[in-house]
């Protein structure tokens, strides 16, 4: 290292440029990167998940179900009035003219069917509202409000409430963030107008297409309002730490240097910018600042103690260049076992920031101390009061070491107990706070008027035509009533009702003939004439596929969590299996099935990938350390942090969702990087100097202590900066890795060395 120290200092200024210029090449990258945001909510499945492609056979067989709701909320709490039912009307008429739309249902457009003589007739509820009478207005009300495949569906239950669903058909070919960026931009202006016009109608917006938005709004809000307060809070702790210009800045730049790489190597290799990529900068920044801290405060410390500046830089190299290679090592295999992950976003993730880790050790070993060699440092010689609370705390920890250890195993225990309390569950509309529109407009959409939950049964016939068969319909008349049983289930949307409304129109519409005609001949003509009588946009084809072989059902459910909505699946299932022949049989899929599903998987993924980790930096530990004892030993602060902190999270949360399955695979690297930087003083001090336990904790302590302190705590405000994302997936990756490192302190500060002279007692 005394070597290589010579040889950067010798070579600084070409150091320098040689890493500037590698910078400016990884920022081509990034810029590819940020050219081509993916905000599909699909990115988050892999092409071989099992509900994704239950979905996708059903979007292939029936029209497409990628939509925009929107709501609209007369303040008078009733829409059955003129104004109400203009605001409505001019709704779907705009709706209409929007980019791709291939459908709009609401109440204005709905086609409701009556007899007349032996007539069959099939119109709009309404064509103008100002032409309507009381009368007309009642008679609306009286209709849609007991027609049962719109109440909680296009209407409120109580009618203060109506809405505007607008179905999108996207080209093959079309690039989905670009053509719904383009089509929400549209929909964003359509209610501006409307406001503008209906002043005395609130207006709210959901679906698929404004959830697409919101993953991209996420990540933008967090890129805005995180990293400059993060860059603020390390700005901060690096001056106060270090209190010389060159060695800060040098940090900040290394900083900024280790993003743009890990950003710029995404863009290369093809990455998309999901919403979880925006993590990737506060990761690296708070890693990136720990190897730098360890090389600079080593350095800092010696010019304290009177060497001269390049005599300081060298011992730093000396002393953190092994450590912090190894530190940097298993914390790149914890990211890198995100590719267990069922998530492509969270492989990308962990790609990345294992890049940004290297990248960061890199130049923390290149660029950080050329920087120091080639500009003009300046510290006085001084006794800190740091470095005496640090002795201090050392003799503490030395005195009380049989109390720690006899306290730490019930209080440990106590903690340990709360992982029992934490429930694999997850809301997938809850992974966006309040501050994103999403959120509040689609909590508002429920409130007032449906959710945007739902499940979907593709239910195939015995062939061709075979819908209408009675004993078909009849199993799927009793499969639609027993959903509407169900708890939490608000709609069901189905063909059956259809069938049930055209046989009692043809019979002078005689409710004793609301049911599913018993003749299959009958029932198709019934369907046949009924769709020769739709206009335009509004067939059939969004609950009958092409050949009249299965139907769709569409329940819509209340904005319930991820463990309810599988069991409502799963109870379908089974009712199916239970109940209906078995060429009915049939899985519920949807988006909302999708990620009930995909966290579930992802906490089996993961724990053989935290598996893998942990055999990993176990093995490079005990060589790296050149002791099988001190290797095996270094497990318990490395693992006690992850369970204690599950344990926390138990007692005040107890749900484990989709970024809680991906946490103790990246913590089992982070942790790893205060043991190690410990454990290698402490065995300097024992083979270098030939001190004795606890001489070398003291050591230990002096030239590192202050080191952890303040990596930790830059590791801590990171995440706990991350953990104010407004989008839940960051947001709790950030409050448990927080909570891990907070904990990981407090074991290797009070929990390693008494372990460590409990183990060397015979040694002395």
């Amino acid at each position: 290292m005394k070597n290589y120290a010579s040889f950067v200092n010798r070579f600084r200024y070409l150091v320098i440029l040689l890493c500037l210029g590698l910078t400016f090449l990884f920022a081509n990258g990034a810029g590819k990167l940020f050219a081509n945001p993916d905000n599909d909510y699909r990115t988050f499945f892999s092409n071989d998940n099992p509900e994704l492609l239950a979905f996708d056979f059903i979007q292939n067989n029936f029209t497409k179900s990628d939509n925009a709701l929107f709501v609209v909320a007369p303040k008078s709490g009733d829409v059955f009035n003129q104004t109400s039912l203009e605001a409505i009307q001019w709704l779907t008429d705009e709706a209409w003219q929007l980019t791709h739309s291939t459908r709009v249902d609401s109440i204005a457009n709905y086609q409701h069917t009556e007899a007349e003589g032996d007539e069959l007739i099939v119109s709009e509820l309404y064509e103008d509202s100002n032409s309507l009478q009381n009368a007309d207005f009642k008679r609306i009300q009286n209709i849609v409000l007991n027609e049962q495949l719109l109440v909680k569906r296009l209407i409120a239950d109580d009618g203060r409430a109506a809405g505007i669903n607008v179905t999108f058909t996207l080209p093959d070919d079309a690039d989905q963030t670009i053509e719904f960026t383009t089509i929400a931009e549209e929909i964003y202006a359509i209610r501006a107008a409307f406001k503008e016009k209906f002043v005395d109608h609130d207006i709210y917006l959901t679906g698929i297409v404004m959830m697409n938005q919101a993953f991209g709004a996420a990540g933008e809000s967090d890129a805005k309002n995180l990293m400059p307060l993060m860059y603020l809070v390390v700005l901060v702790i690096l001056i106060v730490m270090l209190r010389a210009t060159v060695p800060v800045i040098s940090t900040m730049m290394l900083i900024i240097f280790s993003i743009i790489w890990a950003y710029g190597f995404a863009g290369y290799v093809g990455i998309k910018l999901t919403s979880p990529m925006f993590s990737v900068m506060n990761i690296v920044l708070t890693l990136a600042i720990a190897d730098g801290v360890h090389l600079l405060m080593t350095f800092v410390q010696g010019m304290r103690n009177g060497l001269d500046k390049v005599t300081a830089m060298d011992e730093s190299l000396r002393i953190n260049a092994w450590p912090i290679f190894l530190t940097s090592v298993t914390t790149a295999i914890g990211f890198m076992t995100l590719n267990f992950s069922e998530t492509p976003p969270f492989n990308d993730l962990g790609n990345s920031s294992a890049f940004g880790v290297m990248a960061a050790w890199f130049m923390s070993m290149t660029f950080l101390p050329a920087m120091i060699y080639a500009l003009p440092v300046k510290i006085k010689p001084q006794e800190t009061k740091s470095s005496k609370f640090m002795s201090q705390f050392a003799e503490f920890v030395i005195a009380k070491r049989n109390a720690i250890l006899l306290a730490f195993v019930p209080i440990s225990i106590v903690i340990l107990f709360g992982v029992t309390q934490n429930e694999l569950n997850d809301d997938f509309v809850k992974y966006f706070d309040e501050r994103i529109e999403f959120r509040t407009d689609t909590d508002s959409a429920y409130e007032k008027l449906t959710g945007i939950n739902n499940i979907q049964y593709s239910l195939p016939a015995k062939s061709s035509n075979g819908i209408s068969d009675p004993e078909y319909l009849a199993v799927l008349e009793k499969f639609v009533e027993w959903n509407r049983q169900q708890k939490n289930v608000m709609n069901v949307d189905s063909i059956n009702d259809v069938f049930k409304r055209l046989n009692k129109n043809m019979h002078s519409d005689d409710q004793e003939w609301y049911k599913i005609p018993d003749n299959k001949e009958l029932a198709a003509q019934y369907l046949l004439l009924y769709e020769l009588s739709l206009p335009y946009g509004l067939d059939l084809n969004n609950q009958i596929d092409v050949d009249k072989a299965a139907t769709r059902i569409t329940i819509t459910t209340e904005n319930v969590t991820n463990n309810e909505i599988m069991k409502i699946a799963n109870d379908g299932k089974q009712w199916l299996k239970d109940n209906a022949p078995e060429y009915m049989h049939s899985i519920g899929a949807s988006p909302t099935v999708m990620f009930a599903n995909v966290a579930k998987r992802n906490i089996n993924t993961m724990l053989f990938g935290t598996l893998i980790a942990l055999v990993l930096i176990s093995i490079i530990l005990i060589f790296a350390l050149k002791s099988l004892k001190i290797g095996l030993l270094s497990l318990i602060p490395n693992l006690l942090p992850i369970g204690l902190a599950f344990g926390v999270w138990g007692y005040l949360v107890g749900q484990i969702g989709l970024a809680s399955s991906v946490v103790a695979a990246i913590c089992m690297g982070i942790v790893v990087d205060d043991t190690v930087h410990f454990l290698s003083k402490y065995l300097r001090a024992r083979r270098e100097k030939g001190l004795n336990a606890e001489d070398s904790i003291r050591y230990a302590f002096s030239t590192v202590g202050i080191a952890l302190w303040v990596t930790s705590l830059v590791l801590v405000l990171g995440f706990l900066v991350l953990a104010n994302s407004s989008f839940l997936i960051n947001s709790q990756l950030g409050q448990l890795v927080f909570l891990t490192i907070s904990l990981a302190l407090i074991t290797d500060f009070l929990l390693l060395p008494p372990l460590l002279m409990w183990l060397d007692k015979d040694k002395e």
